[in-house]
């Protein structure tokens, strides 16, 4: 099955580029970036602080059936522009992996259509190659398909 979250990571560069179009307007897509209570939904954590503004700064969490904390990110928003972008550090914590800068540009492709592009720059281009390693490209598309079946029943019950 063909993802429909595309990665595009050339050879010898420290940067990806994330595309991923949706069947949603933008500023619904954008919501699902940035209210607490659909976050938490289609990534499947919990969030610890979620400050969408400028200078504002994130936490989340994902934990195991058990309880044990998997998985904890945080980062800054440097920039924020409802409906256009927002560019944030990323950080995985407890893990060798340093900050990560990413640039998201959501887009109006249609009245009913919107596209998000996430540029993410990391330190080096071995850091971005151990990143490509993991189950990140399956992952991402999964939390995308969440995303797009969350918004959707949600404004068919509006």
């Amino acid at each position: 099955m063909e993802l429909k979250t595309k990665i595009h990571a050339e050879d010898g560069k420290q940067e990806i580029f994330i595309t991923r179009e949706f069947e949603l307007p933008v500023d619904l897509l954008f919501k699902a970036y940035t209210e607490v209570e659909l976050f938490e939904q289609w990534m499947g954590t919990k969030v610890l602080k979620f400050e969408n503004k400028q200078h504002g700064s994130y936490q989340f969490e994902t934990s195991n059936p058990q309880g044990d904390v998997v998985f904890r990110a945080n980062g800054t928003i440097h920039e924020i522009i409802p409906n256009q972008k927002i560019t944030r550090t990323f950080q995985m914590e407890n893990t060798p992996f340093p900050v990560q800068i990413e640039f998201l540009e959501f887009e109006k492709l249609s009245e009913t259509t919107s596209k998000i592009t996430i540029h993410t720059i990391y330190k080096s281009v071995d850091f971005r190659d151990q990143i490509l390693k993991l189950p990140f490209a399956q992952g991402l598309n999964m939390a995308h398909n969440r995303l797009q079946e969350i918004i959707q029943k949600l404004e068919a019950k509006n």
